[in-house]
């Protein structure tokens, strides 16, 4: 008896080797009827015999192809139409965009065989690539996933590549950006003026030039690598030194695990993010022995590692034999380059020389970054290999909503029914080219994913770019702000599928409060729609506001001010040279003199609660970071320094009649762990030691104050957002010491804590209170 379904497939169903997939499939079960991509997936009408129907629908459910991911899949039986065999359709357009587009895909080990196969017509070509693997979201202008549609449409497949492209028993079967040596991108090798380096052999003119200490820009899927010798200090020297980055760590690519293995602890969690089709950077405890110069990555416990990830990768990491510095391209501050013609004028400076291609990228694409803890991934950066996934979330958005992220690490999220659309990593929204970065990214999501917004949330800073940029949209568009820690909290929430109030505790640097305060250590209690902020740090000043956050030193007398007043010169005296960098031991210095001014008067001296601030404060007191050259630096640096055997802890107080006085129920003050710490410096008690002990204060202290909300509130789950929770040494006692005493606590995994993760939380705090107002 004959049977046909009409089959409708959402999620990643494009550019994953579906169509050819079911095309095969049918043709397995001799069945007739055709496939084709739609603009909301992959549409499917087949008939035949009722049990090959049957057998075709269970191992679509079933065995999907491996890159596939079905969110919904929808049937509808008709009467049979007499179809004579099974083809694939030309793609039809609808009105709106519904399908997900498949984020760019690492290269596969039968790609990986080919290219290093002498016999093979693609041997040693750099763009191989097959329904497996290659580019994806950086090459797609727009939907559907068709070779028209992407940055390939300007090569025309020679009749080889045609073949394997219309041969459904082949590989590259429907595979879009199949290309040869013939017929598809090339390479070329530049100087740094722009003009062609005279080469046969572009890939081993590079690694010797790697092996003379040059330094190159690699055009690589999302944009610009600058690529050295990571063994040579010199390169790495003169590296930083163009490229205006003094200390933040370089990420370096690794030819295979042996080779990680040399350098940095593996285990079996990091191994399998490693060698994942997202081939992420993962963060890595080197080894005592660890070779890798120190520049790499300054006073670090960690080295940000990656596997090649592209064919030319792999040729270039083969040949050479070399571990290779991979850092994004560009000047410090700016997004990646990406563009060819921009990318020699904004990287001639840097680079001695350009490996590039006349394949576009049309999306630039940082690479990620994740950490395992516990035995967890925990995403740092969310990007290459992750974005534009969408996060399916167990929440429904009534109305499209715009969630326009924080100030640093930058991401937007574009939200409609399940599927939040949470950006690749933009960057610190600091400079009109990052600005401009931004702005471009929002445009390509919204018609991708035919998103126009009804409402629009930000942030309450009013200085804020991305704040900005939101409230100086369409007047027609609800707009919502959204406070910075709550949106930390809910962001955690809505990934971990939590609807209830939860204990939030959000630890960063700081964020725009209520009171027009700079938040930053703060205990929430929250859901998706409000909250109450049940305690916080003490209120200390940052004296020069921003300035403060650049130099900690100055956040260290702060803080001693605080506690000793007018007696503070009798207390820092013997510390003043750590602070201005000089051999006097004298208060007059000018610094120190204008900076005691501004604290008495009050000048310019913003108050702050935040958890950061204090990390980069006792960074400062213990001599490790007087001023920092990226966020997040002195905590690093007094991380990497803390003695894993300590247990003690300084004490602290917690205020609980604080709601007499205001409308916080308690606060935690800060003044016994900074008078203890002063204490151990002066009795000189090893770094490691007043470092380990700090931490486990601040362990025991949001202990205890889950403890005190638990017994008030009855509320026993708690959520952990915000910037200092990447701080591993921190994370892990803490998750130890609240599960312990059975407490339910969640982190992020597939959202950063950080400011990344910002936008998620904005996006869910709008859906819900766009509830109200409707």
């Amino acid at each position: 008896m004959l049977k046909r379904m009409q089959i409708s497939a959402n999620g990643v169903v494009q550019g994953v080797g579906f169509r050819p997939y079911i095309y095969n499939l049918a043709t397995k079960f001799s069945l007739s009827g055709f496939v084709q991509n739609d603009s909301s997936g992959v549409f499917i009408d087949v008939e035949g015999c009722d049990s090959s129907v049957d057998e075709f629908l269970t191992c679509l459910a079933k065995s999907p192809p491996p890159h596939a991911i079905i969110e919904n899949i929808h049937y509808t039986t008709l009467p049979p139409k007499g179809y004579k065999s099974f083809i694939i359709e030309e793609s039809a357009i609808k009105e709106n965009n519904t399908t997900m587009i498949c984020a760019d895909i690492a290269t596969c080990p039968d790609c990986l065989k080919e290219l290093f196969d002498p016999g093979d017509h693609r041997y040693h070509y750099p763009f191989i690539n097959c329904t497996n693997c290659g580019p994806r979201f950086t090459i797609v202008k727009d939907i559907p996933y068709d070779r028209a549609n992407t940055t390939m449409s300007d090569f025309r497949m020679c009749h080889d590549c045609s073949s394997e492209y219309h041969d459904p028993k082949n590989r590259r079967f429907h595979a879009q950006p199949n290309a040869c040596p013939v017929c598809g991108p090339q390479l070329m090798l530049l100087n740094n003026e722009g003009f062609a380096v005279q080469t046969q052999d572009p890939i081993s003119t590079v690694c010797t030039l790697l092996h003379d200490g040059k330094i190159f820009a690699v055009k690589g899927l999302g944009g610009y690598h600058i690529a050295c010798d990571a063994l040579n200090s010199k390169s790495v020297f003169l590296l930083r030194k163009r490229k205006y980055r003094e200390d933040k760590p370089f990420a370096v690519m690794m030819e295979n695990i042996e080779t990680v293995n040399k350098f940095c602890f593996v285990n079996a969690k990091e191994e399998t993010l490693l060698f994942s089709t997202q081939r992420p950077i993962v963060l890595l405890k080197k080894k005592s022995n660890c070779t890798i110069p120190h520049d790499i990555a300054p006073d670090n416990l960690y080295l940000g590692v990656m596997l090649p990830y592209t064919p030319l990768h792999h040729l270039i990491i083969r040949e050479s034999g070399l571990p290779l510095v991979m850092t994004s391209g560009n000047v410090s501050d700016e997004p990646i380059a990406y563009k060819d013609n921009e990318s020699l004028e904004r990287l001639k400076g840097i680079a001695d020389y350009f490996l590039v291609h006349d394949r576009d990228i049309f999306m630039r694409c940082d690479d990620s970054v994740v950490k395992v803890v516990e035995d967890k991934a925990m995403i740092i950066r969310r990007s290459r290999g992750y974005a534009p996934f969408p996060l399916r979330l167990q929440y429904a958005f009534t109305k499209p909503v715009l969630a326009c992220g924080a100030f640093l690490k930058n991401t937007f999220c574009l939200a409609r029914g399940n599927h939040a659309f949470l950006s690749h990593h933009i960057g610190d929204l600091e400079n009109t080219e990052t600005m401009n970065s931004y702005e471009t990214a929002i445009e390509h999501y919204k018609r991708l994913f035919s998103i126009e917004p009804a409402v629009i949330a930000y942030d309450f800073h009013p200085e804020y770019l991305s704040t900005k940029y939101a409230l100086a949209q369409n007047d027609d568009i609800l707009k919502i702000g959204v406070q910075h820690h709550h949106a930390h909290i809910v962001s955690c929430m809505a990934e971990n599928g939590i609807h209830h109030k939860v204990i939030g505790v959000a630890f960063d640097g700081l964020g725009y409060g209520d009171d027009g305060k700079f938040w930053g250590g703060e205990f929430l209690i929250t859901d998706f729609s409000e909250y109450e902020r049940a305690g916080h740090l003490e209120y200390v000043p940052m004296p020069g506001g921003e300035q403060a956050i650049k130099e900690p030193w100055r956040m260290a007398i702060s803080y001693l001010y605080q506690i000793y007043g007018n007696d503070i010169p009798s207390i820092i005296t013997p510390l003043t040279p750590h602070f201005t960098g000089e051999t006097k031991t004298t208060l007059d210095h000018p610094k120190i003199k204008v900076l005691l001014k501004m604290l008495s008067q009050r000048i310019h001296c913003p108050l702050t609660s935040s958890m950061g601030r204090l990390f980069d404060g006792v960074a400062s007191l213990l001599d490790l970071q007087h001023s920092v050259n990226y966020e997040g630096q002195a905590a690093i640096k007094l991380e990497s320094i803390a003695d894993e055997h300590i247990i003690e802890h300084y004490p602290f107080d917690i205020d609980v009649s604080a709601g007499a006085r205001c409308s916080v129920p308690f606060i935690i003050q800060w003044h016994p762990i900074i008078k203890h710490i002063l204490a151990d410096v002066q009795c000189k008690v090893a770094s490691p030691i007043i470092s380990a002990r700090f931490h486990n204060s601040i362990v025991d202290m949001v202990y205890q104050v889950c403890i005190i909300l638990r017994d008030s509130k009855g509320i026993n789950d708690v959520v952990l957002s915000g910037g200092v929770f990447q701080n591993k040494f921190l994370f892990k006692r803490l998750l130890n010491k609240l599960s312990s005493q059975n407490f339910n606590v969640y982190f992020h995994k597939k959202v950063p804590c950080n400011d990344g993760g910002i936008s998620l939380g904005q996006a869910v705090i709008a859906g819900e209170r766009l509830k109200t107002c409707v």
